[in-house]
């Protein structure tokens, strides 16, 4: 295809533009680790949210945050799946942070309300306290993702 004489391709046309700072920092990059479905991934799960609350400078997120990434770990090792989990902490928005879990298994979590002298069954009712009901699943092709999602309070 000709151009008329003296016209730029379009390509050399372009300029780069550099990103704002604030711009860059807004939206910091997420981290993920794929963990095995063994009790001991609950605590490199742990140490990955714990590690990037600190770099995104959102200390009062850790104990809560380390708390719902246990019992979503926690929850994927009772799937007996034998490959890896995917464990995800990101900034959904300026104010939520999101932790997630994803596993191979297709059966979604219920919400239960556990008796007082059960064990188990408290871990849901536990995320639904700590994000005031700010939790989902997702059902995929091949498996599902739970996920948390956390307040990030006005600074």
């Amino acid at each position: 295809m000709s151009r008329p004489a003296g016209a730029k391709h379009p390509k050399t046309d372009c300029h780069l533009q550099q990103l704002p700072a604030e711009q860059l920092v807004r939206h910091p990059f997420p981290a993920t680790a794929m963990l095995p479905y063994l009790p001991g991934s609950a605590s490199a799960a742990r140490r990955l949210v714990r590690e990037k609350l600190a770099e995104w400078e959102l200390p009062e997120l850790i104990e809560v945050a380390e708390l719902i990434v246990s019992e979503l770990v926690t929850n994927a090792v009772k799937t007996g799946c034998l490959t890896r989990m995917t464990v995800t902490i990101r900034r959904a928005t300026d104010r939520t942070v999101r932790v997630a879990v994803r596993d191979v298994s297709r059966a979604v979590p219920v919400l239960m309300v556990a008796g007082e002298d059960e064990e188990g069954h408290r871990g849901l009712a536990l995320i639904h306290e700590l994000t005031k009901g700010r939790w989902g699943a997702a059902v995929e092709a091949f498996g599902k993702v739970v996920h948390a999602d956390l307040v990030v309070s006005r600074r």
